[in-house]
């Protein structure tokens, strides 16, 4: 289904899967926390078959040659300039982008900044990074549900708590994945430096959920929110809309946060049509 290369971008080398003819258009699918590019591999597949070329990197801190010290290497612009380069890497000028999670953060960061790259932009779970930051000051339900990201502030001490029992609470939250799935996770986060540095994301980018960054996306956009998400309210949610200023598609699942897992089919069918819609 996939296979595995390793991409090199100046002193960094990314573990990448990869999937598909690498004369097609590309697509690159970035996962979040805590999770790697494992999260891909059923929609590389899928997408492989309809003639798209899918490179899924584990990011920075996750992959093994691209683990780096300090927070200082780990902030919104670093994060996003990665996924151009590994574009380049493969000699790519303009792709389509996925991402999840803090993919999904990241995402929003590229397609605004470089628009005139991305031909079409599909978020799971997380909003417009502006409308979410306006949710985290002033909306309580949010408030409550992003406590973890200020717990995560604090050094050293979330790392005690997670890797307690070899990662008992990150099993917790990976029950709809696959025992496989399970296992390149763990294969991951316990190599050393990957939890600080995964945490390190939370950490480096603080601000930007309440000062925010970017403004309006004019790329072609799909957005797929589960209403029962632990970590994501509705009002990031609806806040976002205003933002869209191009083609803009919203999708409401009966679902959580795991969206993959648990609505793979739905899923699937959304990002395929997003896809085909915009291939060029």
């Amino acid at each position: 289904m996939t296979h595995k290369e390793h991409i090199r971008v100046g002193h960094l080398t990314f573990d990448c899967r990869i999937s598909g003819n690498k004369e097609n258009q590309l697509v690159i699918l970035l996962h979040g926390w805590p999770e790697t590019a494992f999260m891909w591999v059923n929609i590389m597949h899928d997408l492989a078959k309809l003639g798209f070329y899918c490179v899924a990197p584990n990011l920075r801190g996750y992959s093994s040659g691209a683990i780096l010290k300090g927070k200082k290497n780990y902030t919104i612009d670093k994060l996003s300039q990665d996924v151009l380069d590994i574009a380049k890497a493969v000699g790519k000028q303009k792709f389509h982008l996925v991402g999840h999670d803090w993919g999904a953060v990241i995402g929003w960061k590229v397609v605004h900044d470089h628009s005139e790259s991305i031909l079409s932009w599909t978020a799971l779970s997380v909003p417009h990074i502006q409308a979410f930051g306006y949710a985290i000051k002033n909306d309580p339900i949010q408030k409550k549900k992003s406590r973890y990201i200020r717990h995560f502030q604090t050094p050293f001490l979330p790392e005690m708590k997670i890797r307690k029992n070899d990662f008992e609470l990150l099993r917790k939250l990976w029950k709809h994945s696959s025992k496989e799935e399970v296992e390149d996770y763990l294969s991951v986060f316990r190599r050393k430096g990957v939890l600080t540095a995964s945490l390190n994301y939370y950490r480096a980018n603080a601000k930007m959920f309440t000062d925010g960054v970017i403004g309006d996306i004019d790329v072609p956009t799909l957005f797929i929110w589960g209403e029962h998400d632990v970590a994501i309210g509705a009002v990031g949610v609806e806040q976002g809309h205003q933002y869209m200023k191009g083609y803009y598609r919203f999708v409401k699942l009966d679902a959580g946060h795991w969206l993959m897992q648990t609505k793979y089919n739905s899923v699937k069918e959304d990002i395929c049509s997003h896809l085909l819609k915009f291939k060029v």
